[in-house]
């Protein structure tokens, strides 16, 4: 069978999507990159917001569409959520819940009654890391979250918390480094909660993966930042832990946090970060904003947006909010009109490219380690430091730098293309 794998929305479904792969080509089957070579077609769909279910229903359709003689196996959050999927877009085969995805690959082929190849069909080395070529993979460790924040929809879509066992991350992160895999990113719905049912934690998850993989770079997903301690911080001199963190905020208000029932207020999240940045030279910290939330008056607009500027984050994911049918906030009262929260986006938007450059101004005539990813047909190399800036460089050698990892001096920021030009060093 030739599949295509297909997915939006966060790291976590692009972590399913890798593991989906290396687990359909251990049955002999083989991946392709388009709808047009498949014979099955499985999509990972997302359901965060509004727009996120608008375009997972086009992906699909559109994917049907591009091959129509193909199976078309849909899952994901909005595919879990949403009953009556079946019912509007009849060109779907099979729907697999979140509960079971886990078990997607062996449901799909019983259910469409597909027989597997022998093991060694598939050629030897045949590598299942598709979405991020062979430079960076996602590792799923765990899924489902414990709290209820009251704009967020995923927790609902994907149930109470359940995390992997650490020989099995172990066993993962080994076998995918042997082929040829630099960096790993682990990740989770609540990837703070590792270990809450199996009677571990995410601190003795990252010591084990330290002391039994070599893999060079480790990288940490979105983290919700009531989760970590001092304690954490001091994994951070394992040069293997890469200096960078994505630590959700929201709004830079409490009051506005209380309506969001979110577990952490802005004195607590100054407290760390300010944590972070003593205990870990050149850490990278981003976040996560949500412009709009009901109720959100001017002043307390104000007071997150003069909040958002004294943390300098180096980068901002800006979430304009729009109701989630489902969800405690829909039916906060208060609603912020559409054109004040453009207003406001956009200020945020231009704060956000300050602090960005503040950021990037702070590395002209440093050295970093670069993870090289790709060549353009210019002749520059892209890659990301271990902070996560990326960089650009401009090799007149033949040299083939993809995968390696090797010291540059970075030279000037670009605000507007977001790459830093570098130069390599002996």
């Amino acid at each position: 069978m030739q599949i295509h794998l297909q997915t939006l929305g966060c790291r976590l479904n692009e972590a399913e999507l890798e593991t989906w792969a290396e687990h359909f080509q251990a049955q002999g089957h083989h991946i392709v990159q388009t709808p047009e070579q498949a014979d099955l077609l499985v999509i990972n769909t997302c359901a965060v917001t509004q727009e996120a279910v608008k375009k997972s229903r086009q992906i699909i359709r559109r994917a049907h569409k591009r091959n129509p003689k193909a199976k078309l196996i849909v899952s994901g959050c909005y595919a879990t959520l949403d009953s009556n999927i079946k019912l509007d877009i009849d060109s779907i085969d099979l729907i697999v819940g979140n509960k079971q995805k886990d078990d997607l690959v062996n449901i799909v082929l019983n259910e469409l009654n597909i027989e597997a190849m022998p093991m060694l069909a598939s050629e030897p080395d045949e590598a299942a890391i598709f979405q991020r070529g062979r430079n960076r993979a996602f590792i799923k460790v765990q899924d489902g979250c414990r709290y209820r924040c009251t704009f967020c929809i995923v927790t609902i879509a994907r149930g109470e918390e359940k995390s992997r066992k650490i020989s099995a991350i172990i066993e993962e992160i080994n076998s995918i480094h042997a082929k040829g895999i630099q960096e790993i990113v682990l990740t989770g719905v609540h990837l703070g909660g590792y270990g809450s049912n199996i009677d571990t934690n995410l601190t003795q998850l990252i010591n084990t993966i330290l002391s039994e993989t070599t893999v060079p770079r480790i990288r940490l997903g979105s983290l919700e930042p009531w989760e970590l301690d001092d304690k954490f911080f001091s994994l951070f001199s394992n040069p293997r832990l890469m200096p960078h963190l994505h630590l959700p905020l929201q709004s830079g208000v409490d009051s506005v946090l209380r309506r969001m029932a979110r577990r952490c207020k802005t004195n607590d999240f100054a407290g760390l970060i300010n944590k972070a940045r003593e205990l870990i030279p050149d850490i990278n910290i981003t976040t996560d904003i949500i412009v709009g939330f009901p109720g959100e008056s001017d002043k307390e607009w104000q007071a997150s947006l003069a909040f958002i500027e004294k943390m300098a984050f180096s980068h901002i994911h800006i979430f304009t909010y729009s109701p989630r049918a489902g969800t405690k906030a829909a039916t906060l009262p208060e609603p912020v009109a559409n054109d004040l929260k453009k207003q406001r986006s956009h200020a945020l938007h231009m704060l956000t490219q300050t602090m960005r450059l503040n950021f990037l101004n702070k590395h002209v005539n440093t050295q970093r380690e670069v993870l090289w990813e790709t060549k353009n047909g210019d002749g520059f190399w892209t890659g990301y430091t271990d902070n996560y800036i990326r960089v650009e460089l401009k090799h007149v050698c033949d040299e083939n730098l993809e995968n390696t990892i090797t010291k540059v001096k970075l030279t000037s920021p670009s605000i507007n293309s977001g790459i830093y030009k570098a130069s390599l060093l002996n």
